[in-house]
């Protein structure tokens, strides 16, 4: 057994165990957290073509929502 085979598996737990414990940190700050789902809100509000640009992008406010509240923190 290589070494490089054993570190990977401790490196991997280090990741998992930090996620965790950032999910249910109370330090957590919305600016830092659903980067990407708000990302994705964000262009397809900017740039959708509807009248309603909101009505539009739905689906992408709705995940956003869901992400965030899953870090405890509840948008209207």
């Amino acid at each position: 057994m290589s070494m490089a085979s054993t570190a990977a598996p401790n490196a991997e737990i280090n990741i998992s165990s930090a996620a965790t414990n950032a999910t249910k940190s109370s330090d957590v700050k919305p600016c830092c957290v659903c980067r990407e789902e708000k990302a994705e809100r964000d262009n397809c509000m900017l740039f959708s073509r509807a009248a309603n640009p909101e009505a539009d992008c739905v689906t992408m406010i709705d995940k956003y929502k869901s992400c965030m509240a899953g870090y405890g923190f509840r948008l209207p």
